[in-house]
């Protein structure tokens, strides 16, 4: 066993998440968290709303509300909206607690300690309009390198070049299209020229990393500057040094605080638990089984593969200049940082303000949380960029989860009760028997050793494929042909069960829902498929009480092939998945934006 940590992108607050954000951070990460706990690890699968920022000030500005009511208001949303997708978190959090503020000002004041924060007069943007910081992520212009037309103010999504606002040739603001004037001001930048080397040794050890991650963050080196981590702006975290803290204008980067909320939001779970020092099993650098897996969409891979490196690199005095760890000790560096691509819609960027979106909660509102997660496990952008179509979303429910998978369940089930009124005993095997047992044993291997290194895609498929052994299995042996057999017909009925509970376990983690309604199916009891829970807590440190999403997930199946036991009564079931008209493609496409 292990201890491993599940560090899942945080969404950010300022509106409703639509189905490309969580094919990016969502629903990989649950599916790759269900799997290692089936496996037998001890995971701590970790996250939170992202609540700091400019566009949270631009957009309660628009709604007429404070920013922290805006925070109040969506962090409660996506609570529930990952919640009905049955994201199993240990803790799904937010920034704006009195815990994650005191974790973040002590990895401040650490690598400042050691030396890795410097100060500098730079150029920094704002709107000639408001007076207000734009943020670099909220500037678009030219990229000077490579000539790309959208690159932002941070960095250039098409030769992955690091970049300031400033470099930008016609730069304009993403909040109005306005031209952002420059104006000489005072801020703390990591220096990461210091800390390259660290980061490069780092970087070029990271042999298993998916190759379009890895590629991108060792591009990042080329062009390795000082980056800004403190901001004009009056909400966010105080800056924790004399003279920063107490002014109110003068608050950390969104970016260094959100990062630094993994580990805070691992100090808070064990807090919560009732052993403060619990966080350290998968965040101490000498821990030797801990491992970490970070989940995020591409356009966070910057973020998370070189600067959060880096700053922990300069907690723990790792640079050119040396230091000593702060107070949380030495610190875990990422383990693997898993990035999907973009996931379009009907040929389309995703685009709330034209319409060309689907937001989470409006999808369940009208489908099946699993059929969503199917889509993403089978079709998603795990490595290239993938178009979301509502044509190929009904095909993959209707032709593989209930012609497929939800064929292979319910006949299974219904032959047996009908005829037997239980799980039936097998008698003597045939080869073709052998065959498909066998098959579907190898597959627990095959499938979890995919699902270990982050290829859930040709691991959805593996498994899939072997639900269509088994259907072909039924069609061969005809069952309801065997009219003078009780034998026969209740070995070959035994054995497409045990298919049916082995693909079951095989499918949890992409489709937990309907694992657990399988296994009641197959007589079970208990908690197959764990699932996570709202609950209301207070702040820690005497903050605003608020929602988290947390779960017991010591319960349910686990990773193996466990024979089921003739004598079981069974009923006749009813369908698994909902099988959906080709109605619906005209009446989704007659919702988005022209």
């Amino acid at each position: 066993m292990s201890h491993v940590l599940a560090a899942v992108a945080w969404p950010y607050a300022n509106g409703p998440r639509h189905i490309g954000h969580v094919s990016g951070f969502g629903v990989p990460s649950d599916v790759y968290s269900r799997y290692m706990r089936m496996a037998g690890h001890d995971v701590l699968m970790v996250s939170g709303t992202d609540e700091h920022g400019t566009p949270i000030l631009v957009q309660a500005e628009r709604e007429g509300v404070t920013p922290r009511e805006l925070a109040d208001r969506y962090n409660r949303l996506i609570v529930e909206d990952l919640h009905a997708l049955g994201l199993s978190y240990d803790l799904f959090t937010r920034t704006t607690t009195r815990n994650h503020y005191a974790v973040a000002q002590e990895l401040f004041r650490g690598v400042h300690r050691n030396g890795y924060m410097i100060k500098e007069t730079t150029q920094g943007a704002i709107s000639p309009s408001t007076g207000r910081t734009l943020p670099d992520r909220y500037i678009e212009g030219t990229c000077p390198i490579c000539g790309y037309p959208e690159a932002r103010g941070d960095q250039c999504d098409n030769c992955g070049n690091q970049l300031d606002p400033i470099d930008l040739i016609n730069p304009r603001s993403r909040i109005n299209g306005e031209a952002p004037a420059f104006v000489e001001t005072e801020h703390f930048l990591l220096d990461l020229p210091a800390l390259a080397d660290a980061l490069s040794s780092w970087l070029k050890a990271r042999t298993d990393w998916r190759p379009n991650v890895l590629k991108f963050a060792l591009n990042l080196l080329d062009d390795i500057r000082p980056r800004a981590m403190t901001r004009d702006i009056d909400w966010g975290i105080p800056v924790p040094l004399p003279a920063w803290e107490d002014n109110p204008n003068k608050r950390l980067y969104v970016w260094f605080d959100a990062v630094v909320g993994y580990l805070s939001a691992a100090i808070e779970w064990a807090r919560r638990s009732g052993d403060p020092d619990a966080w350290k099993k998968w965040w101490s650098a000498e821990a030797e089984d801990a491992r970490s897996a970070y989940f995020m969409g591409k356009d966070n891979i910057t973020f998370h593969a070189q600067i959060w490196p880096a700053e922990l690199l300069g907690y723990n005095g790792e640079g050119s200049r040396g230091g000593e760890p702060g107070e949380f000790g030495k610190l875990a560096l990422p383990t693997e940082i898993v990035s999907s691509e973009y996931l379009t819609m009907e040929g389309r960027k995703f685009s709330s303000s034209r319409s060309v979106v689907i937001y989470v909660r409006d999808f369940l509102s009208r489908y099946d949380a699993d059929a969503l997660r199917y889509f993403i496990a089978v079709a998603g952008p795990e490595t290239t960029d993938t178009d979301f179509t509502w044509s190929e979303f009904l095909r993959r429910n209707n032709d593989e989860l209930v012609a497929g998978w939800g064929n292979l369940v319910n006949r299974s089930i219904s032959m047996a009760a009908k005829n037997f009124g239980a799980i039936p005993p097998a008698g003597p095997l045939t080869e073709a028997d052998e065959a498909l047992l066998s098959s579907v044993r190898t597959a627990f291997d095959t499938v979890g050793d995919l699902i270990g290194r982050h290829r859930q895609k040709q691991a959805i498929n593996e498994a899939m494929r072997v639900v269509g052994e088994a259907n072909k299995y039924l069609s061969d042996q005809a069952p309801w042909k065997i009219k003078d057999d009780q034998e026969r017909l209740g070995t070959i009925l035994h054995v497409a069960l045990q298919a049916v509970s082995d693909c079951n376990i095989l499918l949890t983690p992409f489709l937990p829902h309907a694992a657990q309604t399988i296994h009641e199916l197959l007589g079970g009891t208990g908690v197959h498929a764990p699932m996570p829970s709202i609950v209301e807590v207070e702040d820690l440190d005497g903050g605003p009480g608020y929602p988290v999403l947390a779960g017991d997930y010591d319960e349910g199946a686990r990773w193996r092939s466990v024979p089921i036991a003739a004598g079981t009564p069974l009923a006749p079931p009813k369908p698994v998945f909902k099988k959906l008209d080709k109605s619906i493609v005209d009446e989704e496409l007659a919702r988005l934006g022209g």
